[in-house]
């Protein structure tokens, strides 16, 4: 089935920054492409980034977008997201998953406040 765990989560003051990982074990991971996805409380999760399996261009959500940057090492089997200039209305559980399967991570709690 394969996995993926997160991590990088943490609390951090308004306009600060957080590198989240995902780190895949047990599939093609390389095959995939990734997508970050995050949901604050009371709210539907909703699509962060995405970065393709090999070159291609990520897209980002709006609300992120000139702030964060999504980045894969496919030898360490791992997606980043890097996130500057947070904001309050970041705070969420960031979560992974590799698109066109199952698989999803445990998610790793982001909180931004001051």
């Amino acid at each position: 089935q394969g996995q993926l765990v997160e991590s990088g989560g943490g609390l951090v003051q308004p306009g600060g920054s957080l590198r989240l990982s995902c780190v895949a074990s047990e599939f093609a991971f390389s095959w995939h492409p990734i997508r970050w996805y995050r949901q604050a409380p009371g709210k539907e999760r909703e699509l962060v980034a995405v970065i393709p399996s090999a070159g291609g261009t990520p897209n980002y959500a709006d609300a992120v977008k000139g702030r964060f940057t999504i980045s894969r090492d496919n030898a360490k089997n791992t997606v980043y997201l890097q996130m500057n200039r947070l904001k309050p209305e970041d705070t969420a559980v960031y979560y992974c998953n590799a698109q066109g399967t199952s698989v999803w991570g445990q998610g790793t709690q982001v909180t931004v406040s001051s």
